[in-house]
C-alpha cells in the first residue's frame, strides 16, 4: 500500500520513490542536459546503453515522448509504421506520430502470445507505388499486456525486418519485467532491434523518465527531435539519479511483483472469477455479470483502487506486498458473496 494506506492496482506507474531513492536524487550531481553537461544524466544513458548492448541512450521525460521521438527519427511524413491494435504506441499515445509527424499507422491484431504474426506483417507492407504510404518501421512491445515475447520470436522478427528493409523499434516500457520473467538478459531481448524505449517509472519505481536507446547516429538525430517535442531538460540529473537507483536496486525485485500477481490471480480464480494466465505483474480478470463500476466503488470504500472495465487489469508493483494481496482477495470475496 502507499503512504496513505491505499492499495492502488490501476498501474505500476503509481509507485512512490523510496527514502533511499529520494536521498540519491537529493545528492545528484547536475548540469545543463541540453548542453550534454549533466553528469548524472550522462551516467544513466551510458549505463543503460551498455546494459542493453546499444551504442547510445537519450533520457526522456516520458515513455510516450520516447516512443514518439523514435518514430519521428525512423520515419518521415507520409511514411508508415506497422503496429499492434492494442499497442501503446498506437492506441494510448494520443495519435502523436500522425498528429505531429505525419506518420501513418498500419495496425494489426496481436497474436495470442503478444506479438504480431509476421505473415500478416508481410502482407501489410506496401509495395513501392505512389498510391501508398512507404512502410518504414515495425513496432513491437515487450511485455505486451503482461505477456513476455518469446526470445525465439524476437530473433525471428529481427531477421524478418532486416530482410524486408524495415527498421525495428521496441516499446520496452516493461522490458525488465520480461527479462526477469524469462531469465534472459535484456541485451538478448533487444538484439537485432534498431531502437528500444525503456521506462524507469513503472515497475522500476522511479518517479519520472524513460530512456531511448540505439546507435550513436540514431540518438544524435533523436536528440534534435526530443528538443522539437519540448523534451530538452536542464538540471535533469535529479531525475536521472532516481533512474540509476532503480537500475541498481529495483530490477531483480520485480520477481516479487510477478509472484504477488500469480498469488492474486489464484485467489481471484478461487473466488469464481475468470482469470487469464499470468506471466508478469498484470492480472486480467473478466467480471462476467458483475458490474465493473459497482466493483470499483465497493473496493474504493475498502481503500483499494482499480480502473472499472469488463476486463479488469490489476497491476502489482513495489508498493504492494503479500499482506496487501490477501487484503485484496478478501475484499473481492466480500463483493462477490
Amino acid at each position: 500500500m502507499n503512504a496513505e494506506g491505499v492499495i492502488d492496482l490501476r498501474s505500476d506507474t503509481v509507485t512512490e520513490p523510496s527514502v533511499e531513492m529520494r536521498a540519491m536524487m537529493a545528492a545528484a550531481a547536475v548540469g545543463d542536459d541540453v548542453y550534454g553537461e549533466d553528469p548524472s544524466v550522462n551516467a544513466l544513458q551510458t549505463t543503460l546503453a551498455e546494459r542493453v548492448g546499444m551504442e547510445s541512450g537519450l533520457f526522456m521525460p516520458s515513455g510516450t515522448q520516447s516512443n514518439l521521438v523514435a518514430l519521428l527519427t525512423h520515419c518521415g511524413r507520409g511514411d508508415e509504421y506497422i503496429v499492434g491494435q492494442q499497442a501503446h504506441t498506437y492506441k494510448y499515445e494520443g495519435g502523436g506520430a500522425a498528429a505531429l509527424g505525419g506518420i501513418q499507422p498500419q495496425p494489426l491484431e496481436f497474436a495470442p502470445f503478444g506479438g504480431l504474426d509476421l505473415a500478416q506483417v508481410q502482407a501489410a507492407i506496401k509495395p513501392p507505388d505512389s498510391h501508398f504510404a512507404r512502410t518504414r518501421l515495425l513496432c513491437l512491445e515487450n511485455t505486451m499486456q503482461g505477456k513476455v515475447l518469446p526470445p525465439a520470436y524476437l530473433a525471428e522478427a529481427a531477421g524478418f525486418a532486416k530482410r524486408q528493409g524495415l527498421k525495428l523499434h521496441l516499446d520496452g516500457a516493461r522490458l525488465f519485467n520480461a527479462s526477469v520473467a524469462s531469465g534472459e538478459e535484456v541485451r538478448t531481448l533487444v538484439s537485432g532491434f534498431d531502437s528500444v524505449s525503456i521506462c524507469l517509472s513503472k515497475g522500476l519505481g522511479a518517479p519520472v523518465g524513460s530512456v531511448l536507446l540505439g546507435s550513436a547516429s540514431f540518438i544524435e538525430e533523436a536528440r534534435r527531435w526530443r528538443k522539437v517535442c519540448g523534451g530538452g531538460l536542464r538540471q535533469a540529473g535529479i531525475l536521472a539519479a532516481a533512474g540509476m537507483y532503480a537500475l541498481e536496486h529495483n530490477v531483480q525485485r520485480l520477481a516479487q511483483d510477478h509472484q504477488n500477481a500469480a498469488q492474486l490471480a489464484a485467489g481471484l480464480k478461487a473466488c469464481g472469477l475468470e482469470v487469464e494466465p499470468v506471466q508478469t505483474n498484470m492480472v486480467f480478470v473478466h467480471c462476467g455479470h458483475h458490474a465493473p463500476v459497482e466493483l470499483r466503488d465497493f473496493l474504493a470504500r475498502q481503500h483499494i483502487r482499480i480502473t472499472a472495465a469488463p476486463r479488469l487489469r490489476l497491476v502489482t508493483h513495489l508498493n504492494i506486498d503479500e499482506a496487501d494481496i490477501a487484503r485484496i482477495i478478501a475484499a473481492f470475496e466480500r463483493f462477490l458473496h
